[in-house]
């Protein structure tokens, strides 16, 4: 018996997947918006820190240029999540103001915070702090104020050319880029605006508010009883000029609304 020979056709062949090309990018770089670290250590440096950051942004509200911020954590350098800093109340001329997680010099036109202040913690070692104002000095800081809070001792430094160069005297001092005066009153710093004003708590705010809202009622009261009292004056001229006319004085009064 014949068997007849039957052709397999062959296997489909699998298509063939181009490898994919090996990548030559970098992890993206994840700039955090925290350190981790409080504010503030205890209230009286909470207190400052709030005074001073409150204060610059009412100072420069109605400045679309100038962005002020405080504990925001500022990179300098594209590209170093490690290099960084987070002062206690920083002013940036040049910027508009506005949200900010961090603020990365590179997306802001390369500007540097021109202004830096750091409020002391009883925490703070000496050569943190001195750390810190090389970091500002490196990365260009015009004016850079340091206040203890526990001591009453204010401290101040301008840069001259690439040097942060210390103040001499900072009783009175004016900042030149802020206009602000410094002075201390006990061991308490005091800031005042250039139109006289000083810089207020939210407490002294609302105190000072709520004084206005009684002095504007004492005046309404006032102004209320003057009318009233021009009112019955006028009305006792009206009576007595109807009764001189011989008009009985019940019916004048009854002409006049008075009973």
């Amino acid at each position: 018996m014949t068997v007849p020979i039957v052709s397999v056709p062959p296997a489909p062949t699998a298509p063939r997947v181009a490898s994919a090309p090996l990548s030559n990018s970098s992890p993206e770089i994840v700039y955090p918006d925290s350190d981790g670290q409080p504010m503030a250590d205890n209230t009286r440096q909470f207190d400052t820190i709030v005074m001073i950051q409150g204060g610059l942004a009412a100072l420069f509200a109605s400045r679309p240029d100038v962005f002020v911020a405080g504990d925001l954590l500022w990179y300098p350098v594209e590209g170093s999540n490690t290099i960084r800093a987070a002062p206690d109340a920083m002013v940036v001329f040049g910027r508009p103001p506005g949200y900010r997680g961090s603020y990365k010099q590179w997306c802001e036109d390369g500007l540097a915070p021109q202004v830096a202040f750091e409020v002391l913690s009883p925490g703070n070692t000496r050569a943190e702090m001195t750390r810190k104002r090389q970091f500002y000095e490196r990365y260009g800081v015009e004016e850079y104020y340091e206040y203890d809070p526990d001591r009453g001792q204010l401290r101040g430094w301008l840069r001259r050319k690439d040097r942060l160069e210390p103040i001499a005297r900072m009783e009175n001092w004016v900042s030149p880029r802020l206009g602000v005066r410094f002075t201390l009153e006990g061991v308490d710093l005091v800031l005042y605006r250039p139109d006289g004003r000083r810089f207020e708590t939210f407490v002294e705010l609302e105190q000072r508010a709520e004084t206005e809202r009684q002095r504007a009622e004492t005046e309404r009261q006032r102004a209320e009883t003057e009318r009233q009292r021009g009112r019955e004056e006028g009305l006792q001229q009206a009576l007595e000029r109807l009764t001189a006319t011989g008009i009985a004085e019940d019916q004048a009064r009854r002409l006049l609304g008075l009973e």
